[in-house]
């Protein structure tokens, strides 16, 4: 992934725990039976939208302090509906992080376990999975060497959001379909993904 966001758990800190699927899973569940559950309030829907929005799809990264205030004003605060989401959401970026600020990989287990309770939850609780939770379940995959569950995400993912340029790179990745490549060198060619991965100098099959 581009910048992990470090910012945001200098700032915010959570409790460390061990990070296995288990432990992800005990975790969340404490963490749910404490929170106010609304499929109604789309706020923590929005913030992973925002995120989303300023981190992943912006050609270079837009999230600013305004948007790392919202995450842990709402983190913070034991009234803030649907927070196990959020929560989740942050246990799973710490991860990643930690794991990159020493040099080693994240934990594939962890990844999969956690980003499929964040895909079930989000479409229980509001009947829609936010397009970063289709960016990381193919990044938890593909880390995990199950390219085909990888690749079945990705292309899902991507009809659900079709000008979604991760999906894109990821799905193309996947399929090497050459009219996705023409697509991301023509219109995204600036994207910090579509440089990360040398999408233009990639040969089809």
């Amino acid at each position: 992934m581009k910048k992990l966001v470090v910012a945001l758990f200098i700032f915010f800190s959570i409790h460390t725990f061990s990070q296995t699927a288990s432990a992800a899973k005990e975790v969340f569940e404490k963490i749910k039976k404490e929170s106010k559950i609304d499929g109604n309030d789309k706020t923590i829907y929005n913030i992973l939208n925002e995120f989303y929005d300023k981190n992943l799809q912006a050609e270079n990264d837009e999230m600013g302090p305004d948007t790392v205030e919202k995450i842990q004003k709402l983190a913070s605060d034991s009234e803030t509906k649907n927070l196990h989401i959020l929560m989740l959401f942050l246990m799973y970026q710490q991860h990643i992080s930690q794991t990159a600020m020493v040099g080693k990989k994240p934990n594939p287990e962890f990844q999969v376990a956690t980003i499929k309770l964040l895909e079930e939850e989000t479409k229980n609780v509001y009947g829609k999975i936010p397009a970063i939770i289709y960016i990381y379940q193919y990044e938890a995959l593909d880390n995990s060497d199950k390219k085909a569950e990888a690749k079945a995400i990705a292309v899902q993912g991507l009809k659900e959001y079709p000008d979604s340029v991760p999906l894109k790179v990821y799905t193309y990745i996947s399929t090497k379909d050459p009219s996705i490549k023409d697509d991301l060198v023509k219109n995204h060619s600036n994207h910090w993904m579509v440089k990360q991965f040398d999408i233009k100098n990639i040969k089809n099959p």
